[in-house]
């Protein structure tokens, strides 16, 4: 077929070089992404601190456990969505999304790193 569809820009390794720009999705922006990721890794610390040298207080390790989970699970699916929109790497929505439940600091830190690649 020679109908220069979706498929045949894949076929042809063509299909990343039509999208030149990012394209932002209602709130799902790069630097709001990121400053949530840092949040996150904020809100996770001080779970960490809670759980360990303070002696689980609680209901503050109950609170911090479920705000962790949650925004794990915010984030996964916000970074999904944004990886399909162009707006992240591929790579940085998996860090979110497979490693951000064991420490969320690996997507903090490919927030910074992506950063540093992407031209200004």
């Amino acid at each position: 077929m020679a109908g220069g569809g979706r498929g045949d820009s894949a076929a042809n390794g063509t299909l990343a070089d039509t999208v030149s720009e990012p394209v932002c999705i209602g709130p799902l922006r790069y630097g709001r992404l990121k400053w949530i990721s840092f949040t996150h890794s904020c809100i996770y610390l001080a779970l960490l601190f809670c759980a360990f040298a303070a002696g689980k207080p609680e209901p503050l390790t109950f609170v911090l456990g479920l705000t962790h989970g949650l925004l794990w699970i915010f984030m996964s699916l916000a970074c999904i969505a944004a990886a399909r929109a162009r707006i992240v790497s591929l790579r940085l929505a998996v860090a979110v999304a497979v490693l951000g439940g064991i420490g969320p600091f690996f997507g903090s830190y490919e927030f910074i790193r992506e950063q540093r690649h992407r031209p200004r």
